[in-house]
């Protein structure tokens, strides 16, 4: 081991590295080979000595990390990540191929753990994701580049002290500006290295630890406490003969003469929990620095790719980035990558670099390869540069009941997590998808949002889902947490949903929950939800929140039809709520201000549409009469004349929708004092149109009323914003009924020049809304002027080229030839004529 770095002339190989660090990693394994340890000592968690065999195993490919939490609370927890490239993997493995013990030296985590909960708020540093070791001692060392401008977590009563960044000093000092290009130069582009290259890395760090001392690192007194006391204890066990690999900063530290006395009385005292510690799969984008993660790298892609590629690393990595734009569609050759790579050299000789580093040959792929477009730079970065490897581990390591019931349901439903964000179509029809769709929304209940709801592009059935899926590091420790439950998916998520149903505060959250059991299918935990919901509903008498309850209850009662879910009691609990909706709506309409009827419009809108689907779902107990059929006031007029609707259901459900009709009627009829606000009778109106239950000519006399010189210009505006507003197709209402759009015309015409000023923001509000080509339409048929009265269905009305009132007999005539030939009729039978048929 001659020339290797030692605390002396004869002691224990210390190995100082740089954490992810390629260069590091082939010098580890180099060094190792030369010097043949009796044993191997890493940074990291002591508890980790008893699994870390199972990083031989064949199943075990990194990325990983080592996932400790409190065993009594598992959401206070860290991670240790270890990559292909990392140097203590390299270490790892070798010992492990060769039979020499392998021990991790650092702080336990049972006291990393302890630590970070007891900071107090003002000294604690600022939140940070369980996968950032910034916030637990880890595996994340001073030579890792951090934020120069990141403070340091001050200890009680001390001041607090910039965190020295050491690359970033040793960078300045040999006149570079960039820390990763100084890296590249004297670490990654020298080959394996050698014992050297440790010497001289442990002499920087000793002066800089001369120089700043802790450097802001305030901990690392205790966990190198800690270090020495392990490596006296391998020592007396081994010998001499010990190899340390652990980051640079700390190989002073190691090497400096102090008492076992003196070690343990920093230890003593320290708070403790029990802790459990186990192996979990790590992806490259949580190693990238940009994801949070203290210890970060830039490029763990292209990290990766030095690492493993056995000779010209630049020309295979083009390679790579070419096969990547061909297989997205990009036009790119052999020559491409041949001039890409003279201009990555070029570019390295004229910077006076030793090799092309990352930086010349991103600069070569943009001028070369992306033609100077962001847009597959953009994925170069993001697949290859950072990209999207999700290591694996055996089954065999230890883990969390919750956690094997997951992988076994995975494994069944061939589901495989992956890092690489997703679309996933379920077509719950089939077992296979349905399955799917019942673990993902049953994740979702226990807080593990492996994948979002997305809008499907395809068909909106009710037996189409569509998911968007990511498998993020953390989730595993979602996992963990959810295992207070139960043991299986299915268990904790019906123990969660209980709990749930019994301790919400809202009808709304027991609603939301009922939908969330049925499509997660947990049959176990509906009886309590649906007591839950019964009681809330029986208490709450504010319209709304019934009218925010109904709309998830009733998709809940349609997702029975797909899922083969028993949803009759739920049907009833929606009947009741949309009852009580029907008696206290009216009264609820009566005096509101802007605010409040712009809310009870959106209300009124989603209980319009939720008591439709109920309609189609409702129970055959027997027939009523459906609106239009005789049930209706006699009062309006052309009831006979309008088109009747679809049966939209039998029995409670079809009788309801008829009663809601004749509610909407009454608000869309009332006016007074106290009125229904203009917004309110507006969009009644328009519902009841679009429904086909209000006659054309009865919606034209509402709006004659409505803007009769008798309203005042404000109100007459929100009706009009009812009635033709937002994203219900007013402006095209307006297009095809020039009736409608005369009344409004002449209604503005004879606004009064003081009250303009009033309207003018509704109306604003009201034509914005619509689509450019609408707006434009409405325009040209302003300037042209309304059609003339008595004109407005016949064929003798004016018509612009495009659009008019009337039907132009010329341009129906055109496709009646066409009509008929989709039909399988003659389009040209013997004496057809298309004029007269289109008359």
């Amino acid at each position: 081991m001659t020339g290797a770095p030692r605390a002396r002339a004869a002691g224990p190989l210390l190995l100082g590295v740089r954490h992810h660090g390629p260069g590091s990693a082939r010098a580890v394994r180099a060094a190792l080979a030369a010097c043949a340890p009796r044993a191997v000592l890493i940074e990291g968690p002591p508890e980790a000595d008893a699994i870390v065999r199972l990083a031989a195993e064949k199943d075990m490919r990194p990325p990983v990390a080592l996932l400790a939490h409190a065993a009594d609370d598992p959401g206070r927890a860290g991670f240790w990540p270890l990559a292909g490239f990392s140097p203590e993997w390299a270490a790892i493995q070798w010992a492990l191929a060769h039979e020499v013990p392998v021990r991790f030296i650092d702080l336990p985590a049972a006291n990393s753990l302890a630590m970070s909960a007891k900071q107090t708020p003002a000294a604690a540093p600022a939140p940070a994701g369980p996968s950032d070791p910034a916030a637990l001692p880890g595996p994340a060392a001073p030579l890792e580049p951090v934020d120069p401008g990141e403070q340091a977590a001050p200890g009680a009563g001390s001041a607090e002290r910039l965190r020295v960044d050491p690359l970033s000093v040793l960078a300045g000092t040999a006149g570079y500006d960039d820390p990763e290009r100084w890296w590249e130069d004297v670490i990654e582009h020298r080959g394996t290295g050698g014992a050297e290259a440790f010497t001289a890395v442990a002499e920087a760090m000793e002066a800089l630890r001369a120089e700043y001392g802790h450097g802001g690192h305030e901990d690392d007194a205790v966990r190198e406490a800690h270090m020495r006391l392990r490596l006296r204890e391998a020592r007396r066990e081994f010998g001499d003969e010990v190899a340390v690999v652990c980051g640079a900063w700390h190989v002073p530290a190691l090497g400096e003469r102090t008492t076992a006395t003196a070690d343990r009385k920093l230890l003593k005292g320290l708070p403790k929990v029990k802790a459990e510690i186990s192996w979990v799969p790590w992806t490259h984008r949580r190693l990238a620095r940009h994801s949070g993660y203290g210890a970060g790298i830039t490029s763990p892609g292209w990290y990766d790719h030095l690492f493993h590629a056995p000779d010209r690393p630049v020309e295979r990595w083009l390679t790579k980035v070419a096969g990547l734009l061909r297989a997205e569609d990009f036009a790119v050759s052999s020559a491409h990558v041949i001039e890409a790579v003279r201009l990555a050299e070029t570019l390295a000789a004229m910077r006076g670099r030793p090799l092309a580093g990352l930086a010349e040959t991103l600069d070569a792929v943009r001028a070369v390869l992306c033609e100077g477009s962001d847009v597959p730079m953009a994925l170069v970065w993001d697949r290859l540069v950072v990209g999207d490897v999700l290591g694996e581990v055996p089954e065999s390591a230890p883990a969390a009941p919750l956690q094997r019931d997951l992988t076994r349901t995975q494994r069944s439903l061939r589901l495989k997590p992956e890092a690489l964000e997703r679309e996933l179509e379920l077509d719950l029809r089939k077992e296979t998808d349905a399955g799917r769709s019942r673990l993902l929304h049953r994740l979702r209940l226990l807080g593990v949002d492996w994948g979002s709801p997305a809008v499907s592009r395809g068909s909106t059935g009710t037996f189409r889902e569509t998911w968007r899926l990511r498998w993020e590091p953390e989730l595993s420790v979602r996992v963990a947490e959810a295992g207070v439950w139960g043991t299986t998916v299915l268990s904790a998520a019906t123990a969660k949903a209980e709990t749930e149903a019994r301790s919400a505060k809202g009808l709304a959250e027991v609603t939301e929950l009922a939908e969330r059991c049925l499509l997660g299918a947990l049959s176990g935990a509906l009886p309590v939800v649906m007591r839950s919901l019964a009681d809330r509903a029986a208490l709450d008498a504010d319209v709304g929140h019934l009218a925010q309850a109904l709309p998830a209850l009733v998709r809940s009662v349609r997702y029975g039809d797909v899922r083969g879910t028993d949803t009759a009691a739920l049907g009833e609990v929606a009947v009741g709520l949309a009852e009580r909706i029907l008696v206290g709506l009216p009264p609820a309409c009566v005096g509101l201000d802007a605010d409040g009827a712009a809310e009870m419009r959106g209300h009124m809108e989603a209980v319009h549409r939720a008591i439709g689907l109920l309609s189609e779902s409702g129970p055959e107990t027997g027939t009523q009469p459906e609106a239009g059929t005789g049930a209706e006031p006699e009062t309006w007029p052309a009831a006979e004349a309008r088109p009747q609707p679809r049966a939209a259901g039998s029995g409670a459900a079809g009788g309801l929708r008829g009663r809601w009709a004749a509610m909407l009627r009454s608000l869309a009829g009332r006016d007074g004092t106290p009125a229904t606000p203009g917004l309110i009778r507006g969009r009644a109106a328009r519902l009841l149109l679009d429904d086909a239950r209000l006659a054309e000519d009865e919606a034209a006399r509402l709006m004659g009323l409505a803007l009769s010189p008798g309203t005042e210009p404000p109100e007459a505006a929100s009706w009009i914003e009812g009635f033709i507003g937002g994203g219900a197709g007013g402006g095209m209402l307006l297009v095809h009924d020039e009736r409608l759009l005369g009344l409004v015309d002449r209604w503005l015409i004879s606004v009064p020049a003081e009250a303009f000023t009033d309207v003018l923001p509704l109306l604003r509000r009201t034509f914005s809304a619509y689509d450019t080509g609408v707006r434009r339409t409405l325009g040209e048929l302003v300037r042209r002027g309304p059609a003339a009265e008595g004109h407005s269905g016949g064929q003798g009305a004016p018509a612009a080229p495009g659009f008019g009132p009337g039907l132009d007999p010329h341009r129906a005539a055109a496709v009646v030839p066409t009509v008929r030939l989709l039909l399988g009729l003659d389009p040209d039978p013997h004496g057809y004529d298309p004029m007269e048929a289109a008359r």
